[in-house]
C-alpha cells in the first residue's frame, strides 16, 4: 500500500514537471513574439515619420516607405508598408509646412 502511495506522488510529481517545462517554453515563446512585435512596431512608425517629415518636400526621400494619399486640400493619410501597417492622418500647414498628426491607427487585414 505505501509502494502504491509512493508510486503515486513520483508520479504526480513527475507531470508537475512537464508541466513547468511546457510553461516555461510557452513563457519564452512568448517573450520572444512580444518583442519582435514591438520591434517592428517600431520600424513601422519610423517609416511613417519620415514619410511624416518629408511630406512638404517628397522628393528628398531616398525610399518610399509609405502608401501616401491626398483625402483633401493639405490633409493626408500615410500608410507605412511593412507590417504591422499604422496609418497616420496628418494636416500639413502650407506656409510653415510642418505635418500636424490628427490621429493615427494600426491597420489590420
Amino acid at each position: 500500500m505505501i509502494l502504491v502511495w509512493v508510486t503515486s506522488l513520483l508520479l504526480l510529481g513527475s507531470s508537475l514537471l512537464v508541466c513547468l517545462e511546457r510553461l516555461t517554453a510557452l513563457r519564452i515563446v512568448e517573450v520572444n513574439t512580444i518583442a519582435m512585435a514591438q520591434q517592428d512596431f517600431m520600424e513601422s512608425e519610423k517609416s511613417v515619420l519620415a514619410c511624416e517629415k518629408n511630406l512638404s518636400n517628397l522628393s528628398t526621400l531616398s525610399e518610399n516607405t509609405c502608401f501616401i494619399q491626398s483625402i483633401s486640400k493639405n490633409h493626408w493619410l500615410i500608410t507605412s508598408k511593412s507590417k504591422p501597417a499604422i496609418q497616420v492622418h496628418v494636416a500639413l500647414d502650407e506656409k510653415t509646412g510642418i505635418a500636424t498628426r490628427l490621429n493615427w491607427r494600426q491597420v489590420f487585414e
